[in-house]
């Protein structure tokens, strides 16, 4: 597997005098990198905490996308940039749990490489079928798959994502072969449902929700813990009867070195951040749920989903090479 093929799918300061100190002083541009391309929903976030964050810090906060090799561009930038608070990495929760479980070598170990911060804000995926399938809720899109073996096909954003594991396990658990059909991203799945060329497929609801209010798609069942709050009367996996918790989220890191206190009082002003109501109205809208954590809280996110998500890759045996 070529690693251009796997896609998954914000701020800094310059320490002037004590940590404590920072936060109160004017100080040089910091630059908040994100390691994915400008106008998707985490690009949206970073810019929305560059003004809301840089409002707190008293200084002016630039977004810079860092983007190539599924992440591991900007993520290396700030794994090697100085622990002086000028650079901070914003990405996803799959990019910094999957990638070193996939990479045949992997470039970077998240515990030792870089300091916790704060889970920003979550995203949900969602089971979605096309006019394809003649099914009206979950249950009977399992009947449909079980009557029609031969068309169990289903597309993801990408090959070693949530989305594709998350289909190895749904495949695993009903114990019905099923084919994966990667894409470049969610547009296109969406497009080829709607146009009845792929039966179902698993992204994101936010990519989801037009066309499934549009009546061109049906999301069957969301991969959340609980309903969400986009889609209440569409039910988990879980009641469903799959035993399967497969959303993401965002999460913000230092580079290793950062003193701890820093990482805390950033943790503190991000919260506020996406505590204000014009911040979170402008996240719930692009479909992404604004949390704010302590470093403490990212850490045990990110073990979570480490220790979920390690023996379902394993039993899958993908790989990407360089």
């Amino acid at each position: 597997m070529d690693r251009r093929n796997f896609i998954t799918a914000c701020l800094g300061l310059s320490f002037t005098g004590k940590v404590g100190d920072a936060f109160g002083q004017p100080g040089p541009m910091t630059k908040l990198i994100f390691p994915f391309a400008a106008g998707a929903g985490g690009d949206t976030l970073c810019r929305i905490l560059a003004q809301y964050v840089g409002e707190h810090l008293n200084r002016t906060v630039i977004v810079e996308n860092r983007t190539g090799g599924d992440g591991l561009i900007g993520i290396k930038a700030v794994k090697n940039a100085n622990p002086d608070g000028a650079t901070i990495l914003v990405t996803t929760g799959p990019t910094m749990y999957l990638l070193p479980m996939v990479e045949a070598e992997p470039s970077f170990d998240t515990a030792k490489d870089f300091v916790p911060v704060s889970l920003l804000a979550r995203f949900e995926f969602g089971v979605v079928a096309g006019p394809a399938v003649d099914a009206k809720d979950f249950k009977q899109f399992v009947a449909w798959l079980k009557a029609n073996p031969g068309k169990a096909t289903y597309g993801v954003p990408s090959n070693g994502t949530i989305p594709h594991f998350a289909g190895s396990k749904l495949e695993q658990v009903l114990g019905i072969p099923m084919t994966r059909v990667p894409y470049r991203g969610s547009a296109p799945i969406i497009n080829d449902l709607v146009g009845g060329h792929l039966p179902f497929g698993i992204t994101t609801i936010a990519d989801e929700i037009p066309q499934h209010r549009a009546g061109g798609v049906k999301i069957l069942a969301v991969s959340s813990a609980e309903r969400s709050p986009f889609l209440p009367d569409v039910p988990t996996l879980k009641e469903s009867g799959i035993e399967l918790v497969a959303d993401a989220w965002y999460g913000m890191w230092l580079p290793a070195g950062s003193p701890p206190e820093f990482a805390r009082q950033l943790s503190a002003a991000v919260t506020a951040a996406l505590a204000k109501p014009e911040a979170s109205e402008k996240l719930l809208a692009i479909g992404l749920i604004p949390v704010g954590t302590t470093p403490e809280g990212l850490t045990q996110e990110l073990a979570a989903n480490t220790a979920f998500w390690q023996p379902i890759v394993k039993a899958t045996g993908y790989k990407i090479t360089n």
